[in-house]
């Protein structure tokens, strides 16, 4: 059995303030971005088995959004602070933790992580597109091979890209 993660960026966040990278919100652009997005997910019929997001405002934020479409409860959604800035290493292992009874798994958050975390499975020759790979809200799906564990450089396959 295959394994697809779901890769989604959080939407447009307000500037930088006095407030703390980690509190900023989305903007009103943003949120309208994330239901865009929120729309396309519930029309391809799936449901992903987790949903996992940044513990950052704008990516809890987006996450919220998009949890209804697919059938989740918003207080179900688990937030891990390895998808805050933490680097690829850091996602990859929080992938390698998943119980292997979870076959498509949504995670919420940021650029750059998810930016490389896209490249090193699928790999930059194998992209069908160029360009800002995951500019806000953009979601990506990804097949993988049945092993949470075992995620080898350009291991997947991109099945779909929607930008907002």
């Amino acid at each position: 059995m295959s394994r697809e993660l779901w890769l989604l960026r959080h939407g447009e966040a307000e500037q930088f303030t006095t407030k703390a990278d980690v509190d900023r919100n989305l903007t009103h652009h943003g949120e309208h971005e994330v239901r865009h997005i929120a729309k396309t997910l519930h029309k391809t019929g799936l449901r992903p088995d987790a949903l996992i997001t940044s513990p950052a405002a704008r990516a809890y934020q987006a996450a919220r959004l998009v949890a209804p479409t697919l059938g989740w409860d918003e207080t179900a959604l688990a937030a891990d602070s390895r998808l805050y800035f933490q680097g690829l290493v850091a996602v990859k292992t929080l992938l390698a933790e998943l119980p292997p009874s979870l076959g498509r798994v949504l995670l919420v958050g940021h650029n750059p992580d998810f930016e490389n975390l896209l490249l090193e499975l699928v790999g930059f020759d194998n992209l069908r597109f160029r360009g800002d790979l995951m500019p806000t809200a953009t979601w990506v799906r990804i097949e993988l091979p049945d092993d949470w564990q075992h995620l080898a450089a350009e291991c997947g396959t991109l099945l779909a890209r929607e930008v907002p």
